[in-house]
């Protein structure tokens, strides 16, 4: 299992986690498919350029954050996404934050606020 302190990234997943589909798909809390393991498994490619920057960032890092985007489908599983993610990047430092910030932009997904470490997921919708 991965460490949770190799997650800062978590803003990313916030991101991910807020996209917002037809008001039709919306599910009951107990209804949410996304579990912190889908998570990090899922952002465990942008880890290498969150923690330590570099020229490029992988395409499975952003396969990843596709993919989230898209299991992510309901209210629930966006709440649950945002969650795991500031749970695990609670010791993400200024740097980390604004590389996890530019991966939306870098992948080509849309994201409907900007990421910090300051969001309320219980928001996210």
């Amino acid at each position: 299992m991965l460490n949770k302190q190799l997650f800062p990234l978590l803003l990313v997943c916030v991101a991910v986690a807020a996209s917002t589909p037809p008001r039709h798909l919306i599910k009951a809390a107990e209804d949410a498919l996304v579990t912190c393991n889908m998570v990090y498994s899922s952002l465990e490619p942008c880890l290498g350029y969150v923690l330590g920057g570099g020229l490029s960032v992988p395409s499975e890092c952003c396969g990843g954050i596709k993919s989230l985007l898209s299991t992510g489908r309901t209210i629930d599983d966006r709440q649950s996404a945002c969650k795991c993610i500031k749970s695990a990047g609670s010791n993400a430092n200024e740097a980390q934050v604004n590389r996890a910030a530019t991966l939306p932009r870098i992948c080509k997904t849309n994201v409907p606020f900007k990421i910090s470490q300051h969001v309320d997921c219980s928001k996210v919708n």
